[in-house]
């Protein structure tokens, strides 16, 4: 069924993925000099007091958009719970793996800038809050299958 918690989770983990092309990963970093804000869909730089996009990451809009589109998929799996399961579990892997790609794209684009933690963006806390939501979905599937099992032998 759709009104389940799960279906919740799954939705916010969608939702805060998606949230990754609003937040920046790092602002504030010096790129040749310039003060720039890197997000997913690239890097913007100070030009002439404005905001100028001057480099895009074709792949990794794409990425995030494959990767917060995929739990709103999971939710239509409702029918088949350990496939559910399973794939919860394939996407929290997913996830860590765009984790480590932004943070490359991150680290190559600063070309060696020392970041502090005052450098990090908001986008780079929410890989890891999609990861709780995963799992807590994930934990409701199996507590749904336990309960449907133990249903089916009262029968």
């Amino acid at each position: 069924m759709l009104q389940r918690i799960q279906s919740i989770y799954l939705l916010f983990a969608g939702l805060v993925i998606l949230a990754l092309f609003l937040f920046p990963l790092a602002h504030n970093v010096y790129i040749n000099g310039v003060p720039s804000t890197i997000k997913v869909t690239g890097i913007f730089q100070d030009v002439n007091g404005q905001q100028a996009h001057t480099e895009t990451f074709v792949a990794l809009i794409a990425a995030t958009a494959v990767v917060g589109i995929l739990p709103l998929a999971l939710i239509f799996l409702y029918k088949n719970r350990k496939q559910q399961m399973m794939l919860c579990y394939v996407y929290i892997f997913v996830i860590i793996g765009f984790s480590f790609w932004m943070a490359q794209t991150v680290k190559a684009a600063t070309d060696g800038f020392v970041m502090n933690t005052n450098n990090f963006g908001i986008g780079a806390l929410l890989s890891s809050i999609s990861i709780v939501l995963a799992l807590l979905a994930a934990k409701a599937i199996q507590k749904d299958e336990k309960l449907v099992r133990s249903a089916d032998r009262l029968r």
